[in-house]
């Protein structure tokens, strides 16, 4: 049974998928958008970034309480209560995915519940019905990896997608992958009292971050106790078995978390029924996010591309530009990211040891955030530092990282001078407000 045609239908209503829903509503267009789950929004705003970060405000605000007194802050018989934190996340996702729901009512995109399937490449079915587009957006996201070690399948053993499901706090939780996910969930853990111990494989957490970054993000970490160089062997009942130095030893573990990073979901919509270019990093596009498909695009985790929400919203514009007749492209040299940890760490454009692997002739200053009377204020001795990569030769900003504070607000700015060439005498010549943690990035370009 053929239900209409569509100027556009698209696979997934995560942010790429539901942001390109919108421009193209905006625009006019026909457009269908079709979701497997019972709510819009994706991983990102069901089980990623909106409900972490709701939990982890909910921490912080906890572990200040704790740790208030040389601000002259007193707190007695501070209390988490972990019901009411899920309560409140659950509030939080609520109330945004009816703001999705309604954004899509808002620009008059049809939207369906079910599991779409390619026919062919103008045409998909989800369950009885058939829908046929001039053009199709695949926004199907990713999920998690799932280590094959033995005891993986045990009860007790999740994943970041059945995190917010549980209905008390584990005792010792054991977190296996030392990347984005994993610390989010040991700073939030470890800030409300669970004991937390973290196995990464490589030498040095977050492996494309910038080392000295990362290290002194591991060292900052309050109450984790974080392994490198160590594999993860089998999961027994409570105990989680590890290789270290060639040795077996073993660490408590009534909850494992498997957070190892996340595959790109091409399986089961029927890209064997095109002649489509993907594999299980993701499928191949261009910079309009166009596949070897002319008709047939993707945006987001799906790509292999940035598995970042804002990558994909980026993404869901170009392709809606590209696709309606106004000039785009995606560009991934300044895409800003950010661990919600406790504290934050955020950074843009190449790490140190990025630009020299490129060949740039690498100029590098790094300053204490303690030295900024904002920062020192307002978070005393905790660990603060910003620094910047700069080409020698150019004058040209490559990079910037920040850990401390509230980083997460202020990177967006690195990320527009990144993006738009600046060298380091244009960014001299910028008035930044003061006293803010932002003048940490004029102050520690001064010097170069």
């Amino acid at each position: 049974m053929l239900d209409k045609k569509y100027d556009l239908i698209i696979i997934g209503a995560g942010p790429g998928g539901y942001l390109a829903a919108e421009r193209a509503g905006a625009k006019g267009k026909d457009v269908l958008i079709i979701e497997k789950e019972k709510t819009l929004g994706g991983v990102c705003l069901n089980k990623g970034c909106i409900p972490t970060k709701t939990l982890l405000n909910s921490a912080k605000i906890f572990y200040k309480a704790q740790n208030s007194e040389m601000y002259g802050v007193s707190v007695t018989k501070a209390k988490y209560d972990f019901d009411k934190a899920m309560a409140w996340k659950e509030k939080v996702v609520n109330l945004m995915t009816k703001g999705v729901a309604y954004q899509m009512k808002r620009f008059n995109v049809n939207t369906i519940y079910g599991e779409a399937k390619f026919v062919d490449q103008n045409t998909i079915s989800v369950e009885e019905k058939i829908f046929v587009g001039k053009n199709i957006i695949i926004a199907t996201g990713s999920s998690p990896i799932l280590l094959p070690v033995s005891g993986v399948d045990k009860s007790h053993v999740i994943t970041s997608d059945e995190m917010f499901n549980l209905e008390k706090l584990p005792k010792n939780l054991v977190i296996i992958g030392g990347g984005v996910i994993g610390l989010e969930f040991a700073s939030y853990f470890s800030m409300i009292g669970v004991t937390v111990t973290v196995l990464e494989m490589l030498p040095e957490i977050l492996p494309n971050v910038d080392v000295e970054i990362a290290k002194m993000l591991r060292t900052s970490l309050a109450g984790c106790n974080i392994l490198t160089n160590v594999k993860a062997h089998k999961i027994e009942n409570n105990r989680v078995i590890y290789l270290q130095d060639g040795k077996e030893v073993s660490c408590d573990a009534d909850l494992v978390l498997l957070a190892v990073g996340r595959v790109p979901n091409v399986e089961d919509i029927g890209l064997e029924n095109l002649n489509l270019e993907f594999s299980r990093k993701g499928i191949s596009v261009n910079d309009t996010m166009q596949t070897n498909l002319p008709n047939v695009y993707a945006v987001g985790d799906v790509t292999g591309k940035s598995l970042l929400a804002h990558s994909a919203y980026r993404m869901g514009e170009v392709v809606v530009n590209a696709m309606f007749g106004t000039k785009d492209r995606m560009r991934y040299n300044a895409v800003p990211w950010v661990l919600y940890t406790n504290p934050e760490l955020s950074g843009v454009g190449l790490s140190e040891e990025q630009a020299r692997k490129e060949g740039y002739n690498v100029k590098v200053n790094t300053m204490q955030l303690r030295a900024n009377g904002r920062f020192y204020a307002e978070h005393g001795n905790e660990k603060g530092l910003c620094k910047i990569i700069v080409d020698a030769d150019t004058e040209l900003l490559l990079g910037v990282f920040l850990l401390g504070g509230m980083s997460s607000e202020i990177i967006h700015s690195a990320a527009i001078m990144i993006e738009s060439e600046l060298r380091v005498k244009d960014i001299k010549e910028i008035i930044f407000p003061h006293p803010t943690v932002s003048e940490a990035i004029k102050d520690t370009l001064w010097d170069l």
